[in-house]
């Protein structure tokens, strides 16, 4: 097994520290690429956003509700109600 430095080993440590951080703030960038995308990049940002709100432990039911809807408004609005729970 691979020795870490104490410095890898804080900066591994605040990755999972702040993870939920980091997702959001990825599924905020792609509602922006959900509005712009189209073809396939659009389906791939839809799968990337589906994976990101699973990892948020949002319900299943829901993440496959907002992803049959495909309506980058909701995922918006999903982000908010995130973003005043973190608060």
């Amino acid at each position: 097994m691979v020795e870490r430095t104490k410095y890898q080993q804080n900066i591994i440590k605040n990755y999972y520290k702040n993870q939920d951080n980091i997702l959001l703030a990825r599924l905020s960038d792609l509602v922006g690429e959900l509005y712009l995308a189209e073809g396939k990049a659009k389906e791939r940002h839809w799968k990337a956003a589906a994976e990101c709100m699973t990892k948020l432990k949002i319900p299943a039911a829901r993440v496959e509700h907002l992803v049959k809807l495909s309506n980058p408004a909701l995922i918006a609005k999903v982000v908010e109600e995130l973003n005043a729970k973190s608060a």
